[in-house]
């Protein structure tokens, strides 16, 4: 299907990033779940206009109802794909959705969930890592595990059994489609439906306890707990975020990739609402005014 700008991510920033694209006459598809955002969870009693406090969620809501009113299509699934072809963008959904942009914006929110276990914040960089795709090299003949139950986990999964010669999955139920599940079991992922408990080592990963109190001997855990991470989806379109993952943009909210905007925590500190929304409606302009001058 081809848009003139597609949204990735269902936070308050892309929602209202949404809205202004969408008002200003362009074609616009918002890509996201509104339960990934970190917004989802929060009681907001800060924000403008807003008797507080109310449930981050209930403004969600209320916002992809204003997409769709002002006729944005809403699109509840993740992004498993993003490329440059040309002057235009390609993006894949969990699903198998595929749309062509002229304009992008990503409003993914931060990136690299962390899972709060024991041992987690320990071995960081010493066998626990955030990016299967960055560190998969270092685990060729390895055992490894991948905790996560949404799209990421499931890709990540079958991507490391293509280097490590065993590769647990610990999801207490996948949120992926069926059939990114299906793929990485036929690729001999072992599931395991139980959470995770601690993970051990000396000055190295060595093995994860799980919640039964069984333990897995293993050389690495890739924790994967959303969608495709803002970082990744970057470098799929030729950007090179910044050293902590974030985005740089200009005023206008662009990126040095032409037609690729960004906004909300994706960009950096202060992680507000207010302070998203404020560039979600900067960045929907853009994308929308760039869109225009490309047709």
């Amino acid at each position: 299907m081809e848009t003139d700008v597609v949204v990735i991510g269902a936070g308050p920033s892309g929602v209202q990033a949404a809205i202004y694209a969408a008002r200003r006459k362009v074609s616009t598809v918002i890509i996201g779940k509104p339960s990934n955002s970190a917004a989802a969870d929060a009681r907001i009693e800060n924000y403008f206009g807003v008797i507080g406090p109310v449930r981050g969620r209930d403004l969600l809501d209320n916002g992809i109802i204003q997409v769709k009113s002002f006729g944005a299509e809403f699109v509840e699934e993740n992004v498993i794909t993003a490329e440059r072809d040309g002057k235009s963008f390609i993006i894949r959904t969990e699903s198998g959705k595929e749309y062509t942009a002229k304009s992008v914006i990503m409003a993914t929110g931060i990136s690299r969930v962390k899972l709060g276990i024991p041992g987690e914040k320990e071995f960081i960089g010493r066998g626990v890592s955030y990016c299967s795709v960055c560190d998969c090299n270092f685990f060729k003949g390895k055992t490894v595990a991948v905790i996560g139950d949404e799209t990421e986990a499931a890709m990540a999964a079958e991507l490391m059994t293509k280097y490590a010669t065993q590769v647990y999955w610990i999801t207490k139920g996948p949120k992926a489609v069926k059939a990114l599940v299906d793929r990485a079991l036929l690729a001999g992922v072992i599931m395991k439906d139980v959470s995770p408990k601690e993970i051990r080592g000396d000055g190295k990963v060595e093995s994860l306890v799980l919640g039964d109190d069984s333990e897995i001997d293993l050389d690495g855990v890739f924790i994967e707990l959303g969608a495709k991470s803002a970082a990744d989806l970057a470098m799929d379109m030729d950007l090179m975020p910044e050293m902590d993952n974030t985005i740089k943009v200009d005023a206008k909210y662009a990126t040095k990739v032409p037609g690729l905007f960004a906004c909300g925590d994706v960009v950096g500190k202060p992680w507000q609402v207010a302070r998203a929304v404020g560039q979600g409606c900067m960045a929907g302009l853009s994308a929308a005014d760039y869109a225009k001058g490309t047709k």
